[in-house]
């Protein structure tokens, strides 16, 4: 079985996570699941990023001890990612006591190698991005990745030399088309970062407590990035006594993070492997971000939403079709309660329950609920669905192997809106209506084309289950269950069997599966939310 590792970025620990970071989190188990449902031995890695000054302030600010602080945060991430449904295998925590150990080894041979050297820093440092900026590189002063305040800094530190391998990691770009998605994202990182000449990465701190020691100089403590970075390869077991997992699953196949830590993952971390003598990611994957009108989520300007706000009111498979199907990979989303209003209206009520029920209505009304017998012989108007069928799972396919989710799941309601066409094409109400004068022969190709219409309908709607299946579980058991098809019998291979559903009965009465809403009640609600 061919082994799948995914993982998305650890977080910063800091009370609510907003839809922003969440869709990293949707998506990352999303290609997990269809992994999965493709027969892959999948490994998926979440978690949370606990050292550093920002959490030691915050900690005091609480009046709590620091591993306090990130105890009572890193449990309300793994209860969202439990009621958001997340299948990860292994929830990393950069306290976790085999990561300690295994990080400190990784410095002391940066430092044995000379990749590593002592020095002073003094420049501008963000304390929420726990970055430091040359003078040249803040934006009117300020963070040139958040827009926050900077702080000049004075402190003995460590460094690592990443011209040694800059490169190098250029030659890598132009060897592995593949490996940054999307690949405007490695000319942003040519272009602002490793032509105009690499920094040296500032790796230790002696300002502040709360962090990883250096066996070898205890006054200093890791730098933040070096040690979360290092979590993807010390969660599999990297510098344990049990390295088994690590070299079943290292290298991993894609690593997804978001726009704003783009440049730590796509220069520091394949640097850092560089050192380490480890092969690469395959690919990483970096998402764009979800914007408010009045531009990127903010507290303080009162645009935030919540994920368990939206699951709470309209389910967690809505919640999750929107996130994944409104950030395409090369921009950015743009969060308004209007368009979430429209797309559960049109895509899930409109389009896809009432598919669903108008099909399980007619089988009933039809055929007392069995799924007739196909002669297997398609007419004119069912040879084209059968060929589109056929398109839109490749279509699908392709799409979901370059990672382009938003692609895949427009390309599924592409395939629903051919479906529903197809129901007004052979307009079954007419087939199964007799008409005064009638000859048999007439009354028989009718009847056949009303069954092999049934039959086709049946059959789509089992397939739109299945490629669903990764993003919207419930919704495709759902689905399944109406048709009369046990889920638990569903796997990728059987997409494709077009003439494996004959016999089954559908319910007896359908049930919508999305209800739609009343747009400008549903729509102040969501601007409630927002405002508290």
């Amino acid at each position: 079985m061919e082994k799948f590792y995914l993982t998305t970025p650890i977080y910063y620990p800091s009370g609510r996570f907003h839809i922003g970071t969440a869709y990293c989190e949707v998506l990352t188990d999303s290609i997990n699941r269809y992994k999965k449902m493709r027969g892959f031995d999948t490994f998926m890695l979440t978690g949370v990023d606990e050292h550093g000054q920002k959490i030691e302030d915050k900690a005091k600010e609480d009046g709590l001890e620091p591993k306090q602080y990130v105890d009572i945060q890193a449990n309300k991430a793994i209860e969202l990612w439990k009621q958001m449904d997340i299948r990860y295998n292994k929830f990393m925590r950069t306290t976790d006591d085999y990561h300690i150990p295994a990080v400190q080894k990784i410095f002391e041979r940066f430092l044995s190698q000379g990749d590593i050297y002592k020095g002073e820093y003094e420049g501008w440092y963000c304390k929420p991005c726990e970055s430091y900026f040359t003078e040249t590189q803040l934006v009117d002063g300020k963070c040139p990745d958040c827009g926050r305040e900077v702080s000049k800094m004075k402190e003995e530190a460590y460094f690592f030399n990443m011209k040694k391998y800059s490169d190098r990691l250029l030659e890598y770009y132009d060897s592995h088309p593949d490996f940054i998605k999307p690949d405007f994202r490695k000319n942003e990182m040519i272009n602002n970062f490793i032509k105009p000449g690499l920094e040296d990465l500032c790796v230790t701190r002696t300002s502040f407590s709360w962090g990883i020691p250096v066996l070898s100089d205890p006054k200093h403590v890791i730098y933040v990035w070096l040690d979360a970075l290092t979590n993807y390869l010390t969660a599999l077991g990297y510098n344990s006594d049990n390295d088994e997992m690590f070299k079943k699953f290292w290298p991993a196949d894609v690593q997804i993070v978001g726009k704003d830590i783009a440049r730590f993952h796509l220069i520091y971390w394949p640097i850092f492997l560089m050192a380490l003598d480890l092969p690469l990611p395959k690919t990483i994957l970096v998402h764009n971000w979800f914007m408010m009108k009045d531009g990127k989520m903010s507290k303080s300007k009162g645009n935030v939403i919540y994920p368990e706000q939206l699951i709470d009111r309209y389910g967690l498979d809505a919640t999750k079709y929107y996130l994944l199907k409104e950030i395409p990979l090369a921009s950015d989303g743009v969060f308004t309660p209007e368009e979430f209003v429209d797309r559960y209206n049109f895509d899930l009520c409109n389009d896809l329950s009432n598919l669903l029920n108008r099909t399980v209505s007619m089988v009933n009304k039809y055929y007392d609920g069995y799924v007739p017998e196909y002669n297997g012989v398609p007419n004119e108007v069912d040879s084209s669905l059968e060929s589109d069928a056929k398109q839109a799972i490749t279509t699908f396919e392709e799409y979901m192997s370059k990672y382009e989710i938003a692609n895949a799941v427009s390309s599924i309601w592409t395939f629903v809106s051919r479906t529903n066409k197809y129901i007004d094409e052979v307009s079954p109400w007419i087939l199964a209506k007799e008409v005064d004068g009638e000859d048999e022969k007439t009354k028989s190709e009718k009847a056949e084309k009303l069954k092999s219409s049934m039959y086709h309908l049946i059959a789509n709607i089992r397939q739109i289950a299945i490629m669903i299946r990764p993003f919207m579980e419930a919704t495709s058991d759902n689905m399944l269950r109406q048709l009369g098809i046990d889920s638990k019998n569903i796997t990728w291979d059987s997409l494709n069997e077009y003439k494996d559903i004959k016999g089954i009965k559908v319910i007896e009465k359908g049930e919508p599966i999305f209800m739609r809403l009343n747009p400008e009640e549903e729509i102040e609600y969501i601007k409630s939310l927002m405002k508290k």
